[in-house]
């Protein structure tokens, strides 16, 4: 097999014309290669790395395509191939301009732990998770940073304020954090939401608002109900792990359960889900289905997980998570997204899976424009 035989292999295995013999000879020469550093491009292909080429091939009835084994191990789990051979192949259409640019990756950066806390008196707390320790007081309530960057909501002395406080905690495009509650209750925020609580619950419920996404781990406390309110849904529970997902700009309100039990009640209908099951508020209907749970706490463990997403639903997150800002100049491409990221990911590896998909961009500052 010769150069140009390789270069036309790779680009049958980007267009999903390879054969899966051939599909398993490209997964595994990549996988050999990169541990090298990274895998060289067809045109820089040497003569021994040729031979490893022709003597896969002539292996390859009797492997498996290690693709999948391949993607477990990256940082990025790449949809559908290896989105670097669209470099190699696009070299030879110039009217096609898919590169990276350099400028918007350098200064564009995965999100971190970011918030801030909006105190009873309006006062705001910038959180970074440099300061530890002792933050604020809120009657008699001490709001502190742990060491592993917890914010911690504990009562200083047994004395009870008259007084009912309220908090706010927001985190920003780009930011994430984790909260514990007076309760015990402990909260995680994903980008771009909030969450409006009691720095002390009192009476026969415990009731707190969000926006965005968070997840709950609630503590149990039988004589004081749980209750989020969430774009015009109220959930329940008593002690329970469960995620909601209430941005603004999503279609529709999803709240998934991992443990425990919750009641959903929104426009006059209430559900009682199940662990691995997902109420979905839409056009004023509530209904209730089977899902995978991880794919719903991906963003709390570490990724982002697509299940045939199309391009503007991948954006959401990828815009929520980098702080940038997505808009769109002609019809949008019909292209699905399915597999995993690493939300640690640098945002040129998110360019090079739309450059994979043949989505046309272009990078001005804090702004991804997708032209066609």
């Amino acid at each position: 097999m010769n150069s140009k035989d390789i270069e036309s292999l790779f680009e049958r295995y980007v267009n999903s014309e390879a054969t899966p013999e051939e599909q398993a000879m490209v997964e595994t020469w990549y996988l050999t290669y990169k541990g090298k550093g990274a895998a060289p491009l067809p045109g820089q292909i040497e003569a021994d790395q040729e031979e490893s080429l022709n003597y896969l091939l002539s292996k390859v009835h009797r492997r498996k395509p290690l693709w999948p084994k391949l993607a477990a191990a990256a940082s990025v789990l790449i949809f559908v191939g290896v989105s670097m051979w669209f470099f190699v192949l696009n070299k030879r259409s110039p009217e096609k301009h898919y590169v990276t640019n350099a400028v918007f990756a350098k200064h564009i950066i995965p999100g971190g732990n970011k918030a801030t806390i909006t105190l009873s008196n309006g006062t705001t707390v910038v959180l970074n998770g440099t300061h530890i320790g002792k933050l604020a007081m809120q009657g008699n309530t001490q709001i502190s940073q742990t060491q592993n960057g917890q914010i911690s909501y504990s009562k200083a002395d047994a004395k009870s304020s008259g007084e009912l406080l309220y908090n706010t905690a927001t985190t920003p495009r780009g930011g994430q954090y984790e909260f514990v509650l007076s309760d015990g209750t402990k909260v995680w925020l994903n980008a771009s939401s909030s969450i409006k609580f009691p720095v002390t619950f009192r009476g026969n419920e415990r009731r707190v608002q969000i926006t965005g996404e968070a997840y709950f781990e609630v503590a149990h406390n039988a004589a004081m109900p749980f209750r989020v309110e969430a774009h015009g849904q109220t959930v329940e529970v008593l002690g329970t792990h469960f995620n909601i997902n209430a941005y603004e700009d999503e279609s529709s309100v999803k709240t998934t359960l991992l443990e425990g039990s919750v009641k959903v009640s929104a426009q006059g209908a209430s559900k009682v889900i199940k662990p691995g099951e997902q109420s979905e508020l839409k056009n004023g209907k509530l209904g209730v289905s089977e899902v995978d749970v991880n794919d719903a706490v991906a963003w709390k463990n570490g990724y982002f997980s697509f299940k045939d997403d199309d391009l503007r639903a991948f954006m959401r997150q990828i815009s929520r998570w980098y702080d940038i800002d997505v808009n769109y100049e002609a019809d949008i491409p019909e292209r699905r997204f399915s597999g995993e990221i690493a939300r640690n990911a640098n945002i040129s590896q998110i360019l090079d899976i739309l450059s994979f998909k043949k989505i046309h961009y272009k990078t001005t500052d804090n702004q991804l424009i997708i032209i066609h």
